[in-house]
């Protein structure tokens, strides 16, 4: 079995409107919002083997926050600038690249493509909220194998979820 946890960064800040968006840093909000999604993953034991974020700083930092309250090695997480506002397929294909010991993957990521994904894993979402996080798993053996015909919903958690 293997579980897929689909993380949109936290709130982003537009204090600096002309700062280039791959550069654009948490907000107040996305500072609180990330921790706070990071312990109801670890209440619920959802601890990942594996962490795959885009390089964006805001994606970066909201996964760096997510390793540090899951005692996850920080210098494990994978950045990538593939994950940056990458269509659904480009992250699907990161996905499968994953090595086939790894059980729970953390995704960290953006819209519109993990929207998008979510949809294609056959996920009824309007919106993947900031800090958002859709739980999906998968009957299979190997990263490579997973497919809309084998997704199932496993959670939807969303920061105004209180």
């Amino acid at each position: 079995m293997k579980k897929l946890v689909i993380i949109r960064h936290a709130k982003s800040s537009w204090e600096s409107p002309y700062l280039d968006d791959h550069s654009r840093p948490l907000a107040e909000r996305g500072l609180r919002d990330a921790p706070k999604m990071a312990k109801r993953l670890k209440k619920k034991d959802i601890i990942p083997d594996a962490m795959l974020s885009s390089d964006a700083e805001r994606a970066k930092n909201t996964a760096l926050i997510t390793a540090e309250i899951l005692d996850f090695p920080k210098a494990k997480i994978h950045f990538t600038s593939r994950l940056f506002h990458s269509l659904a397929d480009t992250i699907f294909d990161e996905i499968k690249k994953t090595e086939n010991k790894v059980q729970t993957l953390f995704l960290f990521g953006h819209n519109p493509g993990l929207n998008d994904l979510i949809e294609k894993f056959g996920g009824k979402i309007d919106n993947l909220p900031t800090c958002g996080q859709f739980g999906l798993t998968f009957d299979v053996n190997s990263w490579k194998e997973i497919s809309p015909q084998n997704a199932k919903l496993w959670f939807f958690d969303f920061p105004k979820n209180d």
